[in-house]
């Protein structure tokens, strides 16, 4: 049993390795709507959650940090519904702040954890979950040169477009975990395995992250 968190470099082919994963290890994928759930598991209450991904963060308004959208009501709130002695109900809708926003995350995925048997994409969860047991946090990385022209392909994208959106993107998670961990995104102490794309490829990144997690007894014996 365990959890494996993946930091990736926008175009490393981190999103397909985690799929990949999920694939061969029966694992389960913290997407938006397993997000969701917990959310409101952990707030009790409603949750409309957009999404936290750090590679979206930017440093503008609260919402251009976490989503780089332009509708505040979209990054998340919390509903509640309170019944009176007379038997009329009221809907309360909180809306998260930013450290509310990061407590949240940090909860969901905390709970997450619990869980087992998971791969977290992102998020910061090499950091919210780094003094956890059975946990295999790996990193993602590939040339720029490369991820640019897998963006290009694969998005059908101008060059240029793909070389300013991940250059953005790895700007937007570099500033993202350093902002609220204090840490280098990409310093290669924070993970278990560091594996370069760009030389091995996303068939042989997926292999190598299952011998690890089977050296570090992650799987289920059952």
């Amino acid at each position: 049993m365990g959890v494996i968190t993946i930091s990736r470099q926008y175009g490393s082919g981190g999103d397909e390795i985690a799929r990949q994963l999920c694939g061969r290890l029966n694992y389960r994928y913290l997407d938006k709507q397993l997000m969701s759930r917990v959310a409101s598991q952990v707030a009790m209450g409603e949750v409309n959650i957009s999404d936290f991904s750090e590679d979206s963060y930017k440093a503008r308004s609260f919402l251009d940090r976490w989503l780089g959208l332009s509708q505040p009501e979209l990054v998340a709130e919390i509903r509640t519904w309170s019944e009176s002695a007379i038997g009329t109900r009221a809907l309360r809708v909180e809306r998260l702040d930013e450290a509310e926003a990061i407590n949240l995350i940090q909860a969901i995925i905390t709970e997450v954890y619990r869980m087992d048997n998971m791969v977290i994409l992102g998020r910061g969860g090499q950091m919210i979950l780094k003094d956890k047991a059975n946990v295999l946090h790996v990193r993602i990385e590939a040339p720029f040169e490369e991820r640019v022209r897998r963006v290009h392909e694969f998005e059908r994208i101008t060059l240029a477009e793909a070389q300013e959106k991940v250059a953005n993107r790895d700007k937007a998670a570099y500033s993202y975990i350093k902002r609220f961990y204090g840490v280098d995104w990409g310093d290669p102490l924070l993970y278990h395995l560091v594996i370069n794309t760009g030389l091995c490829g996303i068939t042989v990144a997926v292999q190598l992250i299952c011998e690890a997690i089977s050296a570090l007894k992650l799987v289920s014996t059952a």
